[in-house]
């Protein structure tokens, strides 16, 4: 079958809290071959304002895309959120599904649940120094962006299977704010839970997990998988949390392919 490509497309990725889009452009720039790609710092992160901690919410990120959309002059667009960026991109399918072309979901969960499997995972393969600093990410008591920084190099190894093999991964200089991190483990995420919304998502979606994933692990995509109707699941057997870095060429084809419309 022949393939024709969409007509200019938007994908907006985004950042969990406390990171920046910067971690992502070395992997996906190569998309805009496909798509005109907006990348999103979220409220209090990266490149955008800081704001006050209780604005720092699940329900405002989602609104931002919203409003970000608007201002844009956007029409219907292609949304790509990964890990607590899926989180929000599922909440914005909810409340704003008229206004999205299609929905992408990378290695993300649908409820608070992935954090009891994400602590049992630490606590049986963790050492003390990545025990400490997980401890600090599940009460969200970080004090300093020092001590963020130091979270994500203690644990760069359960993020990435390329990380844990030694091999370096494309990891620019960024900002790394810990007051959207320490409100969203410390307080919002310990009770989200989308699941029972879902199913009134009807776009179409593709979901993609990494089978060694150890905070968002592959059942949590299998649970959205099962409850939006549209979409399409693959798993990345050498992948870990950050499964365009672990297979970037793997991930980038099935982004490629649902993008592309089939004649």
């Amino acid at each position: 079958m022949a393939k024709s490509y969409v007509s200019p497309s938007f994908s907006l990725f985004m950042a969990a809290p406390g990171g920046s889009h910067l971690g992502f452009k070395p992997y996906f720039d190569g998309l805009a071959e496909h798509a005109q790609l907006v990348y999103v710092d979220q409220r209090g992160c990266g490149f955008s304002d800081e704001d006050l901690p209780e604005n720092y919410t699940l329900e405002r990120n989602a609104a931002d895309i919203e409003s970000l959309r608007h201002y844009l002059g956007l029409e219907k667009i292609y949304l790509l959120g990964h890990s607590y960026g899926g989180m929000v991109a599922m909440s914005y399918a909810i409340k704003y599904q008229e206004n999205l072309q299609g929905l992408l979901l990378l290695a993300t969960s649908p409820s608070y649940k992935f954090l009891e499997k994400a602590k049992a995972y630490v606590e049986k393969h963790g050492n003390s120094e990545q025990k400490y600093y997980a401890d600090k990410l599940w009460k969200g008591s970080f004090q300093s962006e020092e001590e963020l920084r130091n979270y994500f190099h203690a644990l760069a190894p359960f993020y990435s299977t390329a990380a844990a093999s030694g091999n370096a991964m494309m990891r620019p200089k960024t900002k790394h704010s810990y007051e959207p991190l320490n409100k969203g483990f410390g307080g919002f995420m310990r009770e989200f839970d989308l699941r029972d919304r879902l199913e009134e998502i009807s776009v179409r979606t593709l979901i993609l997990a990494g089978r060694h994933d150890w905070i968002t692990p592959v059942s949590e995509s299998e649970e959205i998988h099962k409850r939006i109707a549209d979409s399409e699941f693959h798993v990345l057997e050498n992948s870990s949390h950050r499964i365009f870095a672990d297979e970037q060429e793997n991930t980038i084809r099935w982004i490629t392919d649902y993008l592309i419309e089939k004649e």
